[in-house]
């Protein structure tokens, strides 16, 4: 009989093979962990490698569970709250210890999420230092190598050892000079226009990977620069656009004004992803939980869909 390697299993692996019980479907079981369907797919491909089962068979538009899935529904539950009793009698102080941490992540993310982190760190005297280095478009490397602890983007990386969330979600919008121009009212309009793009150091540029399903609508830039800081100083005083996430009105697009775009696009979602080595790690699980707080903050503040100077909204 094939003896099962039980020391690749941990509780994401455990939780997500349930909700994928729960759900009968990849799909759902995604929505409903906040995760890519590419994620949960790495995760049953190991579990089906750990337990050599199928696990899941496909059964019309959704899955049935083979018997030894079925046999494992509540072993994995008394597991998961096993883990979560030996957590919950774990003690972690912030204020206990110091702490550092390197998170990749490009300056968009970087500047909505965790100035406030600072600043509340800062009042309760939690000795937390940070170390915040570029994402572009990230690779497995950049955690399973160690070279960072944890990294926020639109395009998580996915492999069976890293863990993501979604964060929040926004739509990509037209940013530009209120005082020169007018929002594009159509595609044409749009083609027409000049503009000012980032092209990330490490690969990609921001609108051409967001905006993936709608890239037949993107010109060709007039301006790349290297990070989202870059883009007023080209913009202001100007008639060309920028095409960036909507809560770029919260940070180093506030003084332009934002608009829809005049073309359907889906809306993009900002992931947190880190490795499952560092799940259970009390201080590497409070530093998710006051980045997913400072997040709820973020989705909170949508502005109405028509044109708006942003210049005056900031988040408190």
């Amino acid at each position: 009989m094939r003896e099962i390697d039980f020391h690749q299993l941990d509780g994401q692996i455990l939780r997500t093979f349930l909700v994928i019980l729960e759900e009968s479907s990849v799909s759902r079981a995604a929505e409903r962990l906040e995760v890519t369907q590419s994620a949960v797919s790495h995760t049953l491909a190991k579990l089906r490698r750990i337990f050599g089962d199928p696990l899941f068979v496909r059964s019309g538009q959704g899955l049935t569970p083979t018997e030894t899935a079925l046999s494992l529904k509540t072993p994995a539950r008394d597991v998961l709250n096993r883990l979560k009793g030996l957590t919950d009698q774990r003690q972690f102080d912030p204020k206990s210890e110091a702490m550092h941490f390197v998170i990749a992540a490009n300056d968009m993310q970087r500047d909505l999420i965790f100035p406030e982190i600072v600043r509340s760190t800062h009042d309760q005297d939690i000795r937390l230092s940070l170390e915040l280095i570029p994402s572009g478009v990230p690779s497995v490397a950049l955690l399973r190598d160690s070279r960072c602890d944890l990294i926020l983007t639109p395009l998580p990386p996915d492999a069976p050892d890293l863990i993501q969330q979604k964060l929040f979600s926004g739509m990509m919008k037209c940013f530009f000079d209120g005082e020169e121009t007018e929002p594009p009212g159509s595609i044409q309009d749009y083609q027409l226009a000049e503009h000012v793009t980032v092209h990330f150091a490490l690969g990609g540029a921001s609108d051409e990977v967001l905006v993936a399903p709608d890239l037949q609508h993107i010109p060709k830039p007039k301006i790349t620069v290297s990070n989202f800081a870059g883009i007023t100083s080209f913009i202001r005083g100007t008639k060309m656009l920028s095409t960036q996430l909507e809560y770029m009105r919260l940070s180093s697009l506030r003084e332009l004004t934002q608009a829809p775009l005049p073309f359907e696009s889906e809306p993009v979602s900002i992931f947190m992803v880190w490795h499952e080595r560092s799940n259970n790690d009390p201080a590497h699980k409070w530093l998710r939980d006051n980045v997913r707080q400072i997040a709820g903050k973020i989705e909170r503040l949508k502005l109405p869909e028509e044109a708006v100077s942003v210049g005056t909204h900031q988040m408190s």
